[in-house]
């Protein structure tokens, strides 16, 4: 037998600069989140450094004096990995590394690599990559600072041409490749959500780690994977939501969202997105529990801004009411926030008031209509049970008359199919 042994977990430092944009307490609450972003990906970390500065410093980003103290504490305690809060810029990036001796990596390179070993289908693989790419290109010097030589000769573009130039020619032609693959998936995608179109469609939507899998499951069955680490899942899932007999809603997971989400990310996963963007209801889960959950509306809001799907009917859903320590927060949500419900998905708690608010929304969307037809028009007939919610179906010797409850562009395909008989 051979024996596998554990692969060690790397010792990190996590740093964050306190600017004008942002007082110390949100600071510590971004550094929080990255060391959980941290252990989501596997390192351990071992120091949070905040450094005040009126702005980044160009060279260094924390300056070259908190650089240089930051480097003895790496040569101290053994430390393999550097993390800070925000992106740097090539040259920050280049220096710090030359520096530290170590790696360096940015708060979206982080993110990038959490999305990558999470990421399981074909198209979270293909989304992943294209964004890493995109991140990477401008950033090639990093990886190529020990290259100096000129390159030239067959298979170049022409003489003198540098490796990293060669490089970039290769990560384009790859990105285009990549590109040319999302198309064609999401194309696939648009050809399954084409059938979802006679039905009430709702998105849930919320920050990373919000409880939104857990809602899914508490209300459909989905046995969608639960943890409690950020971007648990990538991929989304439908499933039909029977609210009651013979009412029911597609209802849709999708990705987490988070701050400083980095922008080559939410463009490539535009595809997955399109849940959001195709729905009729989104439903805004958020953590009450958490101290900076209004925080995260505004990143949820803004990120839907961005989809274009800021208008469409919304409820928010304060979730981990089981976990609030202060219930004055209760009062203050609901009096703040009109359309909102506060549940525990965990718990099952208030879930039925939940059951409640879809319904009245679905009866809402869902509009009663009368018709009458020939005992002839058995094929209408038929279609309008695939295509409604039928109330009452009223027999006698001339017609049959019936009571059904469907969408507007239901109502109208029906009455397409009687014009055309």
């Amino acid at each position: 037998m051979i024996e596998l042994k554990p692969v060690p977990k790397e010792r990190a430092i996590l740093i964050a600069l306190v600017t004008e944009d942002y007082s110390k307490d949100q600071v510590e609450e971004h550094l929080e989140e990255l060391e959980l972003l941290t252990n989501t990906a596997g390192a351990i970390t071992v120091f949070k450094i905040m450094q005040e500065r009126y702005r980044p410093d160009p060279a260094f980003f924390i300056g070259k004096g908190k650089a240089e103290e930051v480097a003895q504490l790496i040569e101290l305690n053994d430390i393999q990995l550097v993390i800070f809060d925000d992106d740097l810029n090539p040259t920050q990036a280049r220096n710090l590394e030359k520096l530290f001796e170590r790696k360096v990596l940015d708060r979206s390179g982080l993110i990038f690599d959490i999305f990558a070993s999470h990421a399981k289908t074909r198209e979270a693989k293909t989304q992943v990559e294209l964004a890493q790419l995109q991140y990477m290109l401008p950033r090639l010097t990093r990886a190529w600072t020990h290259l100096s030589k000129q390159y030239g000769g067959i298979g170049t573009k022409g003489p003198g041409e540098t490796q990293i130039e060669t490089d970039r020619r290769i990560i384009r032609t790859k990105i285009g490749k990549l590109k040319e693959n999302l198309k064609k998936i999401t194309a696939q995608q648009v050809t399954k959500s084409a059938g979802r179109k006679d039905q009430i469609t709702a998105c849930l939507v919320g920050y990373t780690n919000a409880g939104k899998s857990t809602l899914l499951n508490r209300l459909t069955d989905a046995g969608v994977l639960t943890e409690d680490k950020l971007f648990a899942t990538l991929d989304s899932t439908t499933r039909s939501f029977e609210i009651e007999k013979n009412k029911k809603i597609l209802m849709s997971d999708t990705v987490g969202f988070i701050r400083k989400l980095p922008h080559h990310l939410v463009a490539s996963f535009k595809s997955t997105l399109n849940v959001v963007k195709d729905a009729d209801l989104i439903l805004h889960v958020i953590d009450i529990s958490h101290d900076f959950f209004e925080d995260q509306i505004n990143v949820v809001d803004s990120t839907l801004e961005e989809l274009n799907s800021h208008k469409k009917v919304q409820i928010k859903i304060f979730n981990k009411v089981d976990a609030l320590k202060d219930k004055n927060r209760m009062d203050y949500v609901s009096k703040q926030y009109k359309n909102s419900i506060m549940i525990s998905a965990e718990r099952g708690i208030n879930i039925g008031n939940l059951r409640k608010m879809l319904l009245t929304i679905y009866e809402q969307n869902f509009t009663a209509y009368k018709i009458k037809l020939n005992h002839t028009d058995s094929k209408i007939i038929s279609k309008i049970y695939e295509l409604a919610e039928v109330i009452n179906v009223d027999y006698n010797n001339e017609y049959v008359s019936l009571n059904y409850r469907t969408s507007a562009a239901n109502h109208n395909l029906i009455n397409k199919l009687i014009k055309n008989n």
